[in-house]
């Protein structure tokens, strides 16, 4: 009996020291973490019941900004947006039942306050600031301009898709817009009960508006693949560039009795020049079974397939190239591929790298939306760092692939000629794509 009694007060002892052990983990350890969960509901009634810092576009615009909430609310504050579902892509939202996306999740702390971006003090507000570390909501300044994504919008005139432009030296995106989009004020009402019919109708909408189309979904890029395969032509096997294809309208393919087929029937063939300028997709899917899979799967990843692009929003999609071992027992998948088809799957954002990799002499810069951060007086305290992310090619091919593009738009038989603009230098790809259902991001 002694020894039962002996070993229950060891087990109640260990116990004991168990949860000793815990709450002090808890208390001293994990505090920070769990204080800054998302799940912390005390945490977000603070937040909700603190100024919040604005989102400002690059020429000035207000894309978010928080006001003072009509008196009897439950909140001190309510998120305001007032561009409505122009700028949805980018900012996200910022929800009390859902918690934020976009802009609105990444820079959150900055925002808050939570985390202070201090400049050199200038004058004795800055630093008491300073010395006294007084958190404050801090703005932040975007990359986007409000005129350009009006115009990204206005090209699209209703219909499903996705515009991204960036700057290629720098990575900054200058407008990023998906149709269809959504109001974020509707997920920041002061009502929870508004909110959630809010959630639930825009979860019901087609086209699911609140996964930002232009970096978060990928389809097939079509022929503006093709600027990935002419790459992988110069830089893999150069010889294939001087290589005449025959005139086709359909390309006998290997381990099978069919054909690779042009759009439309059309017949085409010659050198690379000639071929990317009509987007001979004969000739590409040919050029695609001489490179090898091996040689398009590593060009291919060398600008940005198969991994997620380090933009600064949340949850970006990575683009898709087959490895070369699926190939094996498939070979016409890999013509196909060659022309964007089959299963490679690419985001907008990811297109724009790679035409903007190109552009910057090879070269892909990081992709990113902010610009800088202000203070609560309104004086910049921190700029964005230029990165590289890769070296997707050399310059020598990004020039003869640029002359490919170049001629798209200048050459009276190529598929970009309504892009050209007197006095402008203009290279570009057109894209077209079969994604089996309506509608296509090409």
């Amino acid at each position: 009996m002694n020894r039962q009694i002996r070993l229950v007060g060891a087990g109640i002892m260990v116990l004991f020291v168990a949860i000793f052990v815990k709450l002090n983990y808890l208390q001293l350890v994990h505090a920070k973490a769990l204080n800054n969960s998302p799940t912390n509901g005390t945490k977000v009634v603070n937040e909700f019941d603190k100024p919040r810092g604005a989102i400002i576009s690059s020429d000035g615009v207000t894309l978010a900004q928080s006001v003072a909430a009509p008196k009897g609310s439950s909140f001190a504050y309510q998120r305001l947006y007032p561009t409505g579902p122009l700028f949805a892509d980018v900012t996200g939202y910022y929800s009390f039942i859902y918690g934020a996306d976009g802009a609105e999740k990444t820079y959150n702390d900055l925002l808050t306050g939570a985390v202070q971006k201090s400049g050199f003090p200038t004058n004795l507000t800055d630093l008491q600031q300073l010395l006294t570390a007084k958190s404050s909501a801090q703005n932040i300044t975007l990359t986007v301009n409000d005129k350009l994504q009006q115009v990204a919008r206005n090209g699209l005139a209703g219909r499903d898709g996705s515009v991204v432009a960036l700057d290629p030296s720098t990575g900054a995106i200058l407008a990023m817009y998906s149709n269809p989009s959504y109001n974020p004020e509707s997920l920041s009402q002061l009502s929870t009960v508004a909110e959630e019919k809010a959630w639930k109708q825009l979860l019901a909408a087609p086209g699911n508006p609140l996964s930002p189309g232009a970096y978060r979904n990928i389809w097939p890029p079509g022929s503006s693949f093709k600027v990935v395969t002419s790459s992988a032509v110069y830089d893999r096997k150069p010889s294939l560039a001087n290589k005449s294809f025959p005139r086709l309208s359909g390309l006998p393919l290997p381990q099978t009795s069919h054909l690779l087929h042009n759009f439309a029937g059309e017949v085409c063939g010659g050198q690379i020049l000639e071929l990317f300028t009509v987007s001979c997709d004969t000739g590409f899917g040919k050029i695609g079974l001489d490179l090898g899979a091996h040689n398009l799967y590593r060009e291919a990843t060398q600008f940005g397939f198969d991994a997620v692009p380090p933009i600064d929003l949340p949850a970006a999609a990575a683009s898709v190239f087959p490895k070369p071992s699926t190939f094996v027992a498939n070979r016409p998948t890999l013509a196909y591929s060659a022309i964007g088809q089959e299963d490679v799957a690419a985001s907008p954002l990811e297109m724009a790298m790679v035409v903007g990799a190109i552009a910057d002499h090879g070269t892909m810069m990081t992709p990113h939306i902010l610009a800088s951060v202000s203070n609560s007086q309104g004086r910049v305290v921190s700029h964005y760092t230029d990165k590289v992310w890769k070296h997707a090619t050399s310059p020598a091919t990004a020039a003869k692939v640029t002359t490919l593009m170049e001629s798209v738009v200048n050459s009276p038989n190529g598929t970009g000629v309504a892009a050209a603009i007197p006095g402008v230098e203009v290279a570009g790809k057109t894209g077209t794509a079969e994604t089996g259902s309506p509608p296509s991001h090409t």
